[in-house]
């Protein structure tokens, strides 16, 4: 069983490092960077695995992002992901009990109320398990190429979920991002 840590705890270069060797250098011009530009990943619900030797082994970040309805409404959700696993170390369990220590822990954050609803770009065969489908995103639009049977949320109520929208930074996240990525 991996050592969950919050992913605050491991060194930013190290975290790089691993998203360069699963995803590659250009990385950065993937549309799910484009979605959450200038956002910060929510440090509650991000996390690392370290394997029994204390080697970083996989990561996952969630981000503060939103729909943004046809009048402008910004609807907000959680992008999960990446979700990086190194090559190596693939096939483990690394990055299934990441993803579900998030979901966990954003569930647990709503207390009683509903947890946000959440968005990822992945296979929905893989992240199915956890109750992702493309059901409520066929008229979602994106700042990018995406394949739209990739595009899956997670939502309890799927039916306040806007048909469709543009997905982007979420602009309320935004000041206080910035402002607690200052203070640490």
């Amino acid at each position: 069983m991996p050592a969950l840590v919050p992913l605050a705890a491991i060194d930013p270069l190290l975290v790089e490092s691993l998203l360069d060797a699963v995803f590659g250098a250009e990385r950065r011009a993937r549309t799910a960077y484009r979605i959450r530009a200038g956002m910060q990943p929510l440090p509650a619900l991000s996390f690392a695995a370290l394997d029994a030797q204390d080697y970083l082994a996989a990561i996952i970040q969630c981000w503060p992002v939103a729909l943004t309805d046809g009048n402008g409404r910004a609807h907000p959700l959680v992008m999960v992901g990446p979700v990086a696993v190194m090559p190596s170390r693939q096939g483990e369990g690394f990055g299934k009990a990441l993803i579900t220590t998030a979901l966990a822990a954003a569930d647990l954050a709503a207390g009683t109320g509903a947890a946000l609803p959440q968005v990822l770009i992945g296979d929905a065969a893989y992240y199915g398990a956890w109750g992702f489908s493309a059901a409520a995103t066929g008229g979602w639009s994106c700042p990018g190429p995406w394949e739209p049977e990739r595009l899956l949320a997670r939502c309890a109520t799927p039916a306040i979920l806007p048909h469709a929208g543009m997905l982007g930074p979420w602009p309320g996240a935004g000041a206080g991002a910035e402002a607690n990525a200052q203070q640490g």
